[in-house]
């Protein structure tokens, strides 16, 4: 086969390998596939309609990023969820987000200052649920809040620890989906406005003790919905 071939080949390969990751990912965040679920290689290339190449490595990615469990005997699953995991995600998250903020009040420019506001009034701007769905947040609002909490960490220097925030972001996402699917309801639009304003006035402090309330908060909530769980699976 010509050197092009096989570059278009490959090329291809890893095109529906992202296609099938995002996709699948999609639907472990927002908990269309439960926690422990096993994950058949061979049904889901059906499902996807694509190879078992592009497929191993779009389950590869996502259990890089902790959403997916692997182990030798029994394939890949979707990683379960529990309260000491929780505890743990919203420990790593405070922490690492506590860093990047710092150096992103220490070394962002103008510009930088701009994209923290301008993510936040996309955030204002965008409805929180699609028209006839209450019950579930939109998706259009789902990526302007992500957005918005990058924003506030990319000018920390460190491509590196940016990535490590965004992938901790949507593992608490899947936790926040639990939540919302047992009826919690937190609005936290007053911590975002402190958020922003905190980074705009370079003030490392109050962005520090904002974030690390803003995650705590939340993982309180989504820890009631989790012990209730487990209660009521014992009566």
């Amino acid at each position: 086969m010509p050197p092009a071939d096989l570059d278009e080949n490959a090329d291809r390969k890893e095109t529906l390998a992202s296609i099938v990751y995002e996709r699948l990912r999609r639907e472990i965040i927002t908990v269309a596939v439960p926690p422990g679920e096993r994950l058949h290689i061979r049904s889901l290339c059906d499902r996807f309609d694509v190879g078992l190449s592009p497929m191993r490595e779009a389950l590869s990615r996502l259990s890089s990023e902790g959403l997916v469990a692997q182990s030798d005997h029994r394939g890949f699953a979707v990683a379960m969820m529990n309260e000491a995991d929780l505890v743990d995600l919203t420990r790593a998250r405070t922490w690492l987000n506590e860093i990047a903020i710092r150096k992103s009040i220490e070394h962002g420019d103008v510009a930088w200052e701009e994209s923290v506001v301008l993510s936040f009034h996309r955030l204002q701007r965008t409805p929180r649920f699609a028209p006839g769905f209450e019950a579930e947040r939109s998706e259009a609002w789902e990526i302007a809040h992500r957005n918005f909490h990058t924003s506030l960490i990319t000018a920390s220097g460190s491509d590196r620890l940016t990535r490590y925030c965004e992938n901790l972001f949507d593992s608490a996402e899947r936790y926040r989906h639990v939540g919302r699917m047992a009826g919690v309801k937190g609005n936290r639009d007053e911590e975002h406005r402190d958020l922003m304003e905190a980074a705009v006035a370079r003030d490392a402090e109050t962005a520090a003790r904002v974030i690390k309330t803003h995650f705590e908060h939340t993982a309180e909530l989504v820890r009631e919905v989790l012990k209730r769980k487990l209660s009521q699976a014992r009566e």
